[in-house]
C-alpha cells in the first residue's frame, strides 16, 4: 500500500483557526507568526489517530485565502516561509504529512500579473493569463474579486507547475486543488503529469462537488476527489430516517472505489458542521461510523471531533460560524465534546487496524425504513468488517451473514450463528471476523 492509502487527515483552515485578521495586512507590516501555534496541535492530531495535516490556504491573499495574490509567499497574517517549513519539519518528525491548498482556478485582483494586465491591457506580458469579458474579465461564479485564470494559456500551466514543484521541493506531501471542477480536465492532466515526473510520490485531491468524479482521476490525472455525494447522503438519510438514500450512495461509492479511493468527510470549511446539520444528536455516531468504515481516504474537520456547531449561511461572512478561531493549545478546549473525541479515537483506531478499508467495497445486507447493515471484505478475504445501523427511535433487528463476529464498537448484540443483530433505539454496531488485517 502507498502512503496515501494509510492517510487520515485533520483539516484546518489556518486563517480562521489562528484568529488572523480578516483582510491582508498593510504593505510593510511585520509578519504575525501565527503558524507556530499549529505545532502545539500536532499532539492533538496524532492523538486522534490522524497522520496528515490538511492546511487550508497559507499563501498571501486579500481576505479569506481563496483570493491568492502571491503563491510563493506565506500570508504575513500567518507568518513567514520559515514558519511554514518549521511546521512541515515538526510534523514530519511525528510521522505527519502536510497537504497544502492550491487555488489555481482564480486569483485575487491584486495578484501581480492581473494588476499588470489591468494597468497595461494587451501590452502586458500576462495578457493571455486572463479572459476579457465585457468591460472586465471572466470571474469565478460571478465573484468580481475572484478573477478566473485562462487555463488555455501555456504560461498559466507553467506557473502552476512552478508553484506545485516549489512547495513539494520544500517537503509538503501533496495538494488539495480548490474548485478543481471549474478547471478543464486536460489542464489538470498537463500539470499533474509534469509535476509527477519530478515528484512521483505526490498526492493530488481535487475539490469536485458534482459531476463525473472518476473523470477527474482518469482524464485529469488527480489521485482523488472530494466525495460530496456521500457527505450529503449521510446527513440527509439520517435526518429523513431514510436508509435507502444512503444505500444508493454507497452503491455509487462502490463504483468510484473501482477507480480510486475518494476523499471522504462529514465536515469541512465550506459546509455547515455535521453536529448542526443533524437533527438528532445521537445520529452523529452513525455518521462517523459510516465515515470510518467505508472505502476512501477520511478527513476530520478541526472541531468536528468535539461536536462543535456552526451553520454556513449564503451571505458575506456566511462562513464565519464554521470557521471559528481556536485556542492556542488543545488543552484549552475544555471538557465539552470529549465523548465525541473519544468516539473519533475509537473509530480511527479501528480503521488503523484494518487499513485495507481504504479500497473496500460495501455489501448491503439489511435495508428497510429504519435499518441498514453492510459488510466490507478485504481484497484477499483475510478479514471482514460488519456494520449495522438503526436510524429510528425503536429497537430493531438487522441481518448479517452468519460468521464468528467479534464486536468492535457500538451498543448491539449479535448472534454469530444466524447473523441477527439486535439494535437498541438509534443503535449502531461494528464487528469483525478477525482482530486485524495488514
Amino acid at each position: 500500500m502507498s502512503w496515501p492509502d494509510h492517510a487520515i487527515w485533520w483539516h484546518v483552515h489556518p486563517l480562521s483557526f489562528l484568529g488572523a485578521e480578516p483582510a491582508a495586512l498593510p504593505a510593510g507590516a511585520p509578519a504575525r507568526h501565527r503558524l507556530p501555534v499549529l505545532v502545539d496541535w500536532l499532539d492533538h492530531l496524532v492523538g486522534l489517530g490522524c497522520n496528515g495535516l490538511a492546511l487550508g490556504p497559507v499563501f498571501a491573499a486579500e481576505t479569506h485565502g481563496y483570493d491568492t495574490t502571491d503563491y510563493f509567499r506565506v500570508d504575513p497574517r500567518l507568518g513567514t516561509e520559515e514558519d511554514l517549513l518549521e511546521l512541515v519539519d515538526r510534523a514530519a518528525s511525528r510521522g505527519v504529512r502536510v497537504l497544502l491548498d492550491g487555488v489555481f482556478n482564480h486569483v485575487g485582483r491584486s495578484f501581480a500579473p492581473f494588476a499588470d494586465v489591468a494597468r497595461r491591457g494587451t501590452a502586458s506580458p500576462y495578457a493571455d493569463w486572463f479572459v476579457p469579458e465585457g468591460d472586465d474579465f471572466r470571474t469565478f461564479e460571478g465573484h468580481r474579486h475572484l478573477v478566473a485564470l485562462n487555463h488555455a494559456s501555456p504560461a498559466v500551466a507553467d506557473h502552476v507547475v512552478e508553484v506545485l514543484d516549489h512547495w513539494l521541493d520544500r517537503g509538503i506531501a501533496g495538494w488539495r486543488l480548490d474548485a478543481a471542477y471549474a478547471v478543464p480536465r486536460p489542464f489538470w492532466r498537463t500539470v499533474t503529469d509534469r509535476v509527477r515526473a519530478r515528484h512521483p510520490g505526490v498526492w493530488f485531491s481535487g475539490e469536485v462537488i458534482h459531476g463525473d468524479y472518476a473523470a477527474y482521476v482518469i482524464e485529469g490525472g488527480l489521485d482523488t476527489v472530494t466525495q460530496y455525494e456521500l457527505w450529503k447522503a449521510i446527513w440527509s438519510s439520517l435526518n429523513d430516517s431514510n436508509p435507502h438514500e444512503l444505500a444508493w450512495a454507497l452503491k455509487r461509492h462502490n463504483a468510484m472505489i473501482d477507480t480510486f479511493a475518494p476523499q471522504t468527510f462529514v465536515g469541512n470549511h465550506d459546509v455547515t458542521r455535521v453536529a448542526s446539520r443533524l437533527g438528532e444528536p445521537r445520529h452523529l455516531a452513525h455518521a462517523l461510523t459510516v465515515l470510518f468504515t467505508v472505502g476512501g481516504t477520511p478527513s476530520i474537520y478541526a472541531g468536528d471531533e468535539r461536536a462543535q456547531e456552526g451553520v454556513k449561511e449564503d451571505r458575506a461572512g456566511g462562513d464565519d460560524a464554521v470557521r471559528p478561531a481556536f485556542p492556542v493549545s488543545p488543552s484549552d478546549l475544555g471538557p465539552d465534546g470529549l465523548a465525541v473525541q473519544r468516539l473519533h479515537q475509537t473509530l480511527v483506531g479501528m480503521r488503523r487496524r484494518h487499513p485495507w478499508l481504504v479500497r473496500a467495497q460495501t455489501r448491503i445486507h439489511s435495508l428497510d425504513n429504519t435499518v441498514l447493515s453492510y459488510t466490507l471484505v478485504a481484497p484477499d478475504a483475510g478479514s471482514t468488517l460488519a456494520v449495522a445501523l438503526n436510524f429510528g427511535p425503536a429497537p430493531a433487528t438487522a441481518g448479517l451473514p452468519a460468521a464468528p463476529w467479534v464486536p468492535v464498537a457500538g451498543d448491539a448484540c449479535v448472534d454469530s450463528g444466524t447473523g441477527s443483530v439486535s439494535l437498541p433505539p438509534m443503535g449502531w454496531f461494528i464487528a469483525t471476523t478477525s482482530g486485524g488485517h495488514n
